[in-house]
């Protein structure tokens, strides 16, 4: 079940709702529920998800327990610590990396095969995984308190708006909220406009464009042209943002519903004039963790160049690998950390001078180009692919197959992605005064709006029936961001 379809949208959510908001026990009724929604899609799995659940809160439960004055029980905390790491990221390599390593294994090593191995991969594994890390993390180095209650921490891991492709949250941002019943009705308009609006995003976006992506990253290298693999690039860069960004959105907005304020994870990324840029405002949830639980604790940029070189390698190594077990991926990551050690070496302070087009211009396509390297299937349809893009002086009449794809509702999408992809709509709003929420300084109204606009109701009810008649005539649409 994924938040773009009729069966959640009809059935799962209002009838959640109904029984979170008239219920008793919530804590309950959002465990019960979030487990349904796991076990529609995975199955089995949710014994998996429940086993590192119960034993991560054993072992954070231990890690408090333990007296920090007495250096044996300074080594047994981190033992416990490292014995909890160990067991996340194992369980996250045996179901991610392992056919990966094996196939590599077998092309490096001659003699007997390893046995291939194909393991159907948990879906949301790589985000509660890093939650349970950033937890257990956070509890030996005190900046939490433990959770003594199970059930609240199961809650925490399980809660469905993030289970299956983030944000990732930190247990300290929702500590309170789920040691109170927040459920308030006002907060399900805002909930509402950021789930419809994510909607639309995902629908009516990223939908209506992938197919020209999946066309031109399908068509054989030799026969590519420079036209269509411009347009399929564009459509791609399009397609990944509108598709997760929307997803986040659809998260942040059911959390509104059910009490919870989940944080932002995109801010307009296409709108960056560099490379740093772009990764402070693209998928920031995961851009933090690797800040705060990799690059920090290597020495991040305060024990010389030369480490902070590899410090910032090693993040975006792993930054790569985390999305996939393909070496497309880890390049891919490589390549942005490339571009930040560039900027960081004094790229970034010709970027300052120089006019506000060059540097966006630069950011998009650097980022276009490394899209191309995350979707293309092997190194060498991303080699092939990008050199169909340079032969920029082939550009002549579009081919005849391209304009029949490129129909007037995908043409609308892409230039509706390519306007709203930037901050244009907060700006046309700001310009009419439309209704503001302020930012909020208390706990109760901590929104995290940072000046949301409120939408009308008519925008939002189109866009509502337009998303429904839309999925209504299509078939399954999973977000991209499922299979990482």
């Amino acid at each position: 079940m994924v938040f773009s379809s009729i069966v959640f949208i009809v059935y799962f959510l209002p009838v959640f709702l109904a029984g979170y908001y008239l219920g008793g026990c919530w804590i309950g009724l959002l465990l019960a529920g979030s487990a349904a929604f796991y076990v529609w899609g995975e199955g089995p799995y949710i014994f998996l998800l429940a086993a590192l659940i119960l034993t991560n809160y054993a072992g954070s439960r231990a890690l408090s327990a333990a007296d920090d004055a007495a250096s044996a029980k300074k080594g047994r905390r981190r033992a416990i610590l490292t014995g909890l790491i160990v067991l996340d990221l194992g369980v996250l390599g045996v179901f991610k990396y392992a056919g990966f390593l094996a196939h590599n294994l077998n092309a490096l090593i001659p003699g007997q095969p390893l046995p291939e191995i194909k393991l159907a991969l948990p879906l949301g594994i790589s985000f509660f995984t890093f939650q349970l890390i950033s937890y257990v993390a956070d509890v030996y180095w005190r900046r939490v308190e433990v959770e003594r209650d199970l059930s609240r921490f199961a809650a925490y891991i399980l809660m469905f708006p993030h289970l299956i492709a983030g944000p990732i949250v930190r247990f300290a941002n929702i500590r309170e909220e789920l040691h109170a019943d927040r459920r308030k009705t006002r907060r399900l308009g805002l909930g509402l406009q950021y789930f419809i609006v994510g909607l639309c995003q995902k629908v009516l976006i990223a939908n209506a464009v992938a197919p020209l992506a999946d066309h031109a990253f399908g068509m054989d290298i030799a026969s590519l042209d420079t036209a269509t693999a411009w347009v399929g690039a564009l459509a791609y860069s399009l397609q990944i943002y509108f598709d997760f960004c929307g997803y986040s959105n659809m998260a942040i907005g059911l959390a509104f519903m059910l009490g919870f304020t989940f944080p932002k994870n995109f801010d307009h990324p296409y709108a960056s004039r560099s490379i740093t840029e772009f990764w402070r405002r693209w998928h920031m949830s995961l851009s933090s963790w690797f800040r705060d639980y990799v690059y920090i604790p290597l020495g991040g940029n305060r024990q010389g160049m030369a480490k902070t070189v590899r410090n910032l390698l090693i993040v975006f190594l792993l930054t790569g690998f985390w999305h996939g077990a393909a070496w497309t991926f880890v390049i891919w990551g490589l390549y942005h950390g490339g571009f930040l050690l560039l900027e960081r070496f004094g790229l970034s302070r010709l970027l300052e001078r120089a006019p506000r087009p060059v540097g966006h211009a630069y950011a998009i396509l650097v980022v276009m180009a490394g899209w191309v390297l995350f979707r293309a299937e092997s190194l060498p349809q991303a080699l092939g692919y990008l050199g169909a893009m340079a032969r920029l002086g082939e550009i002549g009449a579009a081919p005849v197959d391209l304009l029949v794809r490129l129909d007037n509702e995908r043409l609308a999408a892409m230039l509706s992605g390519i306007v709203f992809a930037v901050p244009t709509l907060p700006w046309l709003l700001d310009k009419v005064r439309a209704r503001k929420l302020a930012p909020a300084h208390t706990l109760e109204a901590r929104l995290d709006t940072q000046g949301v606009h409120v939408l009308s109701t008519p925008i939002l009810v189109a866009g509502l029936v337009l998303s429904l008649a839309v999925l209504a005539g299509t078939t399954l649409n999973p977000f991209l961001y499922f299979r990482f």
